[in-house]
């Protein structure tokens, strides 16, 4: 019995995911309006959401597709480098899915694989670590510019590309937070 419920609560938090990352995804691709920077977190959001659907066994097709699609837009982020830093998140982003991708192909992640049981104080590889670390400030980091942007005058204040300042920076916390969700399941 116990086992089942541990089972239903993974797939209904796996669908949630899902879920979160589709309207993410969704909701970049809607303001996409010739510029790099929502497509890519278009990209990011819907890729999500397919890296997380829990299929079981019948999924040998979806590494390479997501390798492929991540690598795409790893080399659209590093293209969107020679237009300033800020685009930096988004290669760090892309590049954290192809490993994500690349680790669930392996079985393994940091090392270990995801049906080994863990030795006592055997944590995350490096690299997962670090991205964990990463993630972990960008959602605190998000957090706390999202809860100033709400208090602050004019905080309602339409975006550049079709929604308010707020909402943009909601749907980028929620990938935020999924990406963290995606590695601590490594």
């Amino acid at each position: 019995m116990h086992g089942s419920a541990t089972s239903l609560a993974t797939s209904v938090s796996s669908w949630l995911l899902v879920l979160l990352c589709a309207v993410s995804g969704a909701y970049c691709l809607r303001r996409v309006s010739g510029s790099g920077g929502p497509a890519g977190e278009a990209v990011m959001g819907l890729g999500m959401a397919l890296m997380a659907v829990p299929l079981g066994g019948g999924d040998g097709w979806r590494v390479p597709v997501l390798t492929v699609v991540f690598c795409g837009a790893s080399l659209h982020a590093l293209w969107l480098l020679r237009g300033g830093a800020h685009h930096a998140h988004h290669l760090v982003g892309s590049l954290t899915m192809v490993y994500m991708a690349l680790m669930a192909g392996t079985g393994t992640a940091g090392g270990q694989g995801h049906g080994q049981a863990h030795a006592p104080g055997a944590g995350p590889g490096l690299l997962t670590g670090a991205l964990l670390l990463y993630y972990a400030g960008y959602v605190v980091f998000g957090g706390t510019r999202l809860i100033a942007a709400g208090a602050g005058p004019g905080a309602s204040a339409a975006a550049g590309r079709g929604g308010p300042t707020e909402l943009i920076r909601a749907c980028r916390l929620a990938m935020g937070m999924g990406m963290l969700a995606m590695l601590l399941t490594m």
